[in-house]
């Protein structure tokens, strides 16, 4: 099946010419900027340093600073992040580092819940959804390498690069049975 046709068969009300495609790429940025307003709460509860949240990849489009933070969009719209400072996440303790790194996940799923049943409802869920996977640089990635230098008590590259292919892997079938189940 072609995207569109995917799209039109889960929300049969949606189309996605015109206005309504507008809308959904609003939707998206709006979950995406709140996912990583998430991690900055945190990021500051913790006393981390924030520079900059970004929304896309690539070279700046526009950027706007509003006292120390710096807010741009970007050429790609494919993903968004949060500038930490690392230093300083890595002197916290374990758990907050798990804090700092879940607090996307967890804004988006109280947005989620609080907005359950609409466009901007799903999109949150599933944005807290694969950010938790164990796929390089997302959240659940994050997690996994605090828990095992954690564990370890140092960092061990040959043990990340393990733990990056696995859970890149793991993602890959996961999402794969998740899609056999709904196309």
């Amino acid at each position: 099946m072609l995207p569109s046709s995917i799209l039109h068969n889960t929300f049969p009300h949606l189309s996605v010419s015109g206005s309504a495609g507008f809308w959904l790429g609003l939707s998206i940025g709006l979950s995406m900027l709140i996912h990583e307003l998430g991690h900055l709460v945190a990021a500051r509860s913790c006393r981390v340093a924030a520079s900059e949240i970004g929304l896309g990849l690539g070279p700046k489009l526009v950027s706007l600073r509003l006292g120390p933070m710096r807010f741009s969009l970007r050429l790609f719209p494919i993903a968004s992040f949060l500038r930490l400072d690392g230093s300083q996440l890595k002197q916290c303790t374990v758990p907050q580092q798990l804090f700092v790194h879940l607090g996307g996940v967890g804004l988006n799923l109280l947005v989620g819940t609080m907005t359950f049943g609409t466009v901007i409802g799903w999109l949150n869920i599933l944005l807290a959804a694969a950010n938790l996977l164990p796929i390089y640089q997302h959240d659940g990635w994050k997690c996994g390498v605090v828990i095992m230098r954690a564990l370890l008590g140092r960092t061990s590259q040959p043990v990340e690069w393990a733990f990056t292919f696995s859970g890149g892997f793991a993602s890959l079938v996961m999402v794969g049975v998740i899609l056999r189940l709904f196309i």
